[in-house]
Order: structure tokens, then sequence, then C-alpha cells
């Protein structure tokens, strides 16, 4: 487990980025945390380790955004899934494997997530002020 505290978005945005350089391309990344704690940040720093400059905003009405760059990221917000039938109808399952798998609202499809999936945590520390718990096998 490593702990990281960030004091901006534009320091949530590097870790991202540095957490994406490390991944292989067919990761799951399971984040928790509430509204407003940095998770697409961090989730267009990952984008842009992979090459995608544009175009990351928050899945949150159409489920699931795809973006294309030197490997695809499926990015989820899992907020609105309270069930199974919920869950297969985003076609989750099918992606596992063929991409990086970004997921906000992780907690809500808890008994769904691959034990190899790297685990981050975003916690409120004050108004910019993150810490991100990060579990999982990630080389930083």
């Amino acid at each position: 487990m490593v702990e990281i505290i960030t004091k901006s978005v534009e320091e949530t945005e590097q870790l991202g980025e540095k957490i994406g350089a490390a991944l292989k391309g067919d990761e799951v990344l399971a984040l928790y945390g509430g509204l407003g704690m940095g998770k697409t940040a961090f989730t267009r720093g990952i984008a842009r380790a992979f090459g995608c400059e544009d175009g990351v905003s928050s899945p949150t009405f159409a489920i699931v955004n795809e973006y294309e760059a030197s490997k695809t990221i499926y990015h989820y917000d899992m907020y609105r899934v309270t069930s199974w039938d919920d869950l297969y109808s985003t076609g989750f399952f099918d992606y596992i494997g063929n991409g990086i798998i970004i997921i906000e609202w992780s907690e809500n499809i808890e008994n769904a997530i691959p034990d190899t999936a790297i685990r981050i945590n975003i916690e409120r520390l004050d108004d910019s002020v993150r810490k991100f718990t990060i579990e999982g096998d990630v080389d930083l």
C-alpha cells in the first residue's frame, strides 16, 4: 500500500500520469471516493500518459467513455448502477482484459471487481488536498 498527497488538480493529474506510465494496458483501476474527490482529473492524467490529450470527462450519464490512445481506456461511472442487471447492461465484463478499465464509484460494484484490480481510495484532507491510498500491482 502506498499513500500519496496531492495539493491541486494539476498534482492529481500528474499522479494519474505517473501511474499511467507504470501500466501495461490491461489493468482494472477501481477508484473509491465521493463527489468532487478528483477521480476524473486523475483519469485525465492516466489518459495523458497514453497520448490522449483532450476529451476526458466524467461518464456520469453515458456510464462508459472510451478513449483511443496508444492503449484503449474504458472510463466507467458506476454511480447509477444498482444491480447485476444494470452492470451486465454496461458490457463491463466484456471489456476486462481488452484495455485499461478505470471505474469511478467502484463501491457500487464491489463484488464484481477483479481480485487483481488496483484499488485507489481518494480522501479529501482540505479544499484542494487529497490523499490517494493505492493498493495493488503497480510500481511507482
